[in-house]
This record gives structure tokens, C-alpha cells and sequence, in this order.
């Protein structure tokens, strides 16, 4: 069978399929239990939850079910200093905090959660899977995951990273295509060298490490599972394809754009966050874009327009929401996660027959 191999059983999985770890509230406790009760594994994006949320999430999945599970976390970078760039995107911000009735300037104490204490709640609470992007831990921590038997998987754009995260002690690379929506995950150079696309970025991973590696970009149907597996990948990881699942947490406009647009409609933006990401172009992205320098860097650029994101979503205006999405959101369909999972494993085994049959048209 395809889907036995070293990924289903180094995580204790039916099937090597994983819900990517999105942060923001689209990965709920339901839709990571029921793509884990479906057999494959669920990931809780956590990024920009405090320790408490995470606890309580923890928790609420391991009520729901008792399947294998990952968490997220975003490996954080030395903040430096821009008092000048934060003001002058202030007044950037102005004309639209106006539009969305917004009236007072957030009054920012700190710019994202302590990685150390989210990382520690992982730790506490000993989840089966810690996956991580932005950057890769300290040695110390990799080792006390280790030590409290949490499998590590990290992200890499390059095979330079991918050798690095080999090196470090990662059970499982994930190697992120520049299809991918969402964040890129690149750590060493810039990530404009590192936008590589999935086709052409697994093999050469594949060849140059010893572990098992998950394909992620682009990937949304049987087909794009097959394509990874045959590019020597063990498994994939999917985010854009869970985004429109019954139980997703994304807004329901944020939704309806991922169902209406089409795959030329993404773009890679600084413009929400501070960090390269893909989704969908919008009006809030080409008005900041159109003074690229001004854009501070994450997470301060990230804290800066979170009140516009909250009051855009409260507000219905997909305009000035993040609307991050992958290059294949044409084939986002709608249905409950386990279907998802269940439709998956049968066309894999479909386009896989036909493939070892000769009949592949």
C-alpha cells in the first residue's frame, strides 16, 4: 500500500497526509481531531496563541479524539529596532483604520507571544508532534523534546535548510514549494532565492537527506499526492485544501474568496505581517505595497495591523482581511474533514492504479 511507509509509522498514521498548521483560528480543535480520527494527522496552528489557549486546545483535542497530533509553533528572530518605520506605518494605516471606524492606535506591549512559554506548554503537555517554521530551535530545546519523546518536524525552502534541519536532529522535514500559501518558511538567505517550486524542490531535498521528507505547496486533490509520492516525498502537508472544511475556523468570507478566486489570483506580500506570504491580492495589499520600505518587519508589522484585521472580519470586508491562500485554490471544495481525509486515500489509490497499470492519459 502507497501509504505505508516510514511517515505513517514514525507518527503513528494511517495515512501520510497532514493538515498544515495554519495560525490565526482556522485549525480548531474539530477540524485537528477529525483529520486525525480520519487518520491522518491534524495540526493546531499556535503561532499567535498564548500558552493558556494552547493548553485548553490541547485539552479539547485530546477530548475529541485520541489519534496522533501535531502543533505549530513559529520559531522567533531578533526584533530590531524601528520606531521610525512603525510611525510612519501609522499614518499609512490611518486612512484605513478611518474607513473601518477604528479611532484609537493599538497600544502595542509586546509583538507575539513568548515562543519559550508556548513551547513549554508543548513540552508540559507532551503532544505527539511538534512542527515548527521561521527558523529552527536551539540544540537544548530540540533535545528536551527529544527527551520527553515529542517527534520534531521542521520547515525548509531550500535543501540548504532541509541539510541543516537534518543536521540538527529532526525526525521529518517538510519542504515547503513556493506554491504554498501562507508564510514562507525560509531561514537562511532570502526568500525571493528560495521561492522553488514543489516539483523541483522535493527531489533535490529527497537526494540530499536521509529522513523522511513531506511535500507541501500546491497540493490539494489525489493527484497532487500521487505527484509527491513519485517525486520520492513520504507524505504531503495541506493547507489551503482544509481551509474550506466544515469544521475551519476561517471567516466565512475568508472562505467564499477561497472558493471564488483562481489560481492567478495570489500574490507574496510583506504587507499584513512584515514576512513574505501568499494570498490573495487585495486592496490593503496594494496600498501598503505602494511604499514597499515603510513595512516593518515581523511580528511588529504583524501586531501593527492586527485591529484592521479583526475589524475587517467583524465588518464583512474581505478588502483588508489576510486572505493567505496557495497557487491551487481553484480546486478548494467544500465537505466535513474526515470526508476530506477519506476522499484523498481513495483518488491517491486511483491515480496510483493507473500509474502502475500504463493507463495514466
Amino acid at each position: 500500500m502507497w501509504y505505508k511507509n516510514r511517515v505513517t509509522a514514525l507518527l503513528g498514521i494511517d495515512y501520510p497526509i497532514i493538515q498544515a498548521g495554519m495560525a490565526g483560528g482556522s485549525t480548531t480543535p474539530q477540524l485537528v481531531s477529525a483529520v486525525s480520527n480520519a487518520g491522518g494527522l491534524g495540526t493546531l496552528g499556535a503561532g499567535y496563541m498564548t500558552p493558556e489557549q494552547i493548553r485548553t486546545a490541547i485539552k479539547e483535542i485530546r477530548e475529541r479524539s485520541d489519534r496522533p497530533f501535531a502543533v505549530n509553533l513559529f520559531v522567533p528572530e531578533p526584533i530590531r529596532e524601528c520606531t521610525d518605520e512603525i510611525q510612519q506605518m501609522n499614518k499609512r494605516l490611518t486612512p484605513i483604520r478611518k474607513e473601518l471606524s477604528i479611532e484609537v492606535l493599538p497600544q502595542l506591549t509586546k509583538y507575539s507571544e513568548s515562543f519559550e512559554e508556548q513551547l513549554a506548554v508543548i513540552i508540559e503537555e507532551r503532544v505527539p508532534v511538534f512542527s515548527f517554521t521561521f527558523g529552527v530551535p536551539t540544540n537544548e530545546k530540540l533535545q528536551e523534546l527529544k527527551q520527553n519523546g515529542i517527534l520534531i518536524m521542521g520547515t525548509a525552502t531550500t535543501v540548504q535548510e532541509a541539510v541543516l534541519l537534518e543536521q540538527k536532529g529532526v525526525d521529518l522535514i517538510v519542504g515547503q514549494g513556493s506554491e504554498a500559501g501562507g508564510h514562507r518558511g525560509t531561514f537562511l538567505g532570502s526568500y525571493k532565492q528560495s521561492l522553488i517550486g514543489t516539483i523541483a524542490l522535493i527531489p533535490q531535498i529527497v537526494d540530499a537527506v536521509k529522513i523522511p521528507v513531506i511535500a507541501a505547496g500546491g497540493i490539494m486533490d489525489g493527484r497532487g499526492i500521487a505527484a509527491a509520492l513519485v517525486l520520492g516525498a513520504e507524505g504531503v502537508q495541506m493547507g489551503t485544501a482544509f481551509l474550506t472544511c466544515l469544521e475551519s475556523g476561517a471567516h466565512e468570507t475568508y472562505k467564499r474568496a477561497l472558493l471564488e478566486h483562481t489560481e492567478d489570483s495570489t500574490v507574496i506580500t510583506r504587507a499584513f505581517s512584515g514576512k513574505p506570504a501568499r494570498g490573495i491580492k487585495n486592496r490593503f495589499i496594494e496600498e501598503v505595497e505602494s511604499q514597499q520600505t515603510l513595512i516593518p518587519p515581523y511580528p511588529v508589522q504583524n501586531a501593527l495591523t492586527q485591529d484592521i484585521r479583526r475589524a475587517a472580519a467583524k465588518q464583512n470586508r474581505p478588502e483588508f482581511m489576510s486572505l493567505w491562500a496557495g497557487q491551487a485554490l481553484r480546486l478548494s471544495v467544500v465537505k466535513p474533514a474526515f470526508e476530506m481525509v477519506a476522499d484523498l486515500v481513495k483518488q491517491t489509490s486511483v491515480v496510483l492504479q493507473k500509474q502502475d497499470k500504463g493507463d495514466i492519459q
